[in-house]
């Protein structure tokens, strides 16, 4: 994929990306880009819907986990989404996962895929993830590994602005400890002149499902009100 796309830039970011820092004891990196299946679908996908020059506004969530960038590679999209929505076939385990429930229902109320992915890019805060006991483990759960991957992360995010990721506003997928810490080093290193929480999918699903359409509408809302500043 051409380098001067924006789809080609965040390839080439994630394809360098190594676990060469060493964590704490009992985590374990989660690090799918690697992994040949991986890389094939994220080239289709960033093919498909970043081929272009085009900023995007972000949206960062922790960092990834098993059932979802943990398989695809692709933030807040599993292996059953990315067939249904985005319409690419693959191999992997047809394993929902909640987060990318939820978020493909945002982005249809949006326009379906094509209309959203020309505006928005998921990502995450750290870039790589991490397992302990099995279980996803988040950058902000062990104070040490925080320390430890604190240059990746800032190397994360700037490197996404230098992609023509939008410097004016950038959503943080969780109103809790993940705000918390962008707001933090927002102020310190000022990437973006604002930054907005939206709640978490996961939160949603497990916690305030018979409200999931007020949350969805939420998200319509802001995303929205953000293309128009």
């Amino acid at each position: 994929m051409n380098d001067d796309t924006f789809g080609g830039k965040v390839l080439a970011h994630h394809f360098q990306l190594e676990p060469a820092i060493q964590l704490p004891e009992g985590i374990e990196w989660l690090h799918p880009y690697g992994i040949a299946e991986v890389k094939s679908a994220m080239e289709t996908f960033f093919q498909k819907y970043f081929s272009d020059g085009n900023g995007r506004i972000v949206l960062l969530g922790i960092n990834p986990g098993r059932h979802g960038a943990g398989i695809t590679g692709l933030p807040f999209t599993d292996p059953i989404r990315m067939e249904s929505h985005c319409g690419i076939k693959n191999s992997f385990k047809k394993r929902a996962e909640l987060s990318s429930i939820f978020v493909y229902e945002v982005i249809e109320a949006l326009g379906g895929a094509e209309k959203f992915y020309s505006s928005f890019y998921f990502n995450s805060i750290c870039p790589l993830g991490f397992v302990k006991d099995g279980k996803n483990f988040n950058y902000y759960d062990d104070k040490e590994l925080l320390e430890a991957v604190m240059p990746m992360i800032l190397q994360n995010i700037k490197a996404h602005l230098e992609m023509d990721v939008s410097s004016k506003v950038a959503f943080s997928i969780g109103q809790g400890k993940n705000f918390a810490f962008l707001q933090k080093i927002n102020q310190e290193h000022a990437f973006f002149e604002f930054v907005k929480p939206l709640p978490h999918p996961r939160w949603v699903m497990q916690y305030r499902s018979k409200q999931k359409t007020a949350y969805v509408q939420q998200y319509v809302d802001e995303l929205t009100a953000a293309l128009s500043h």
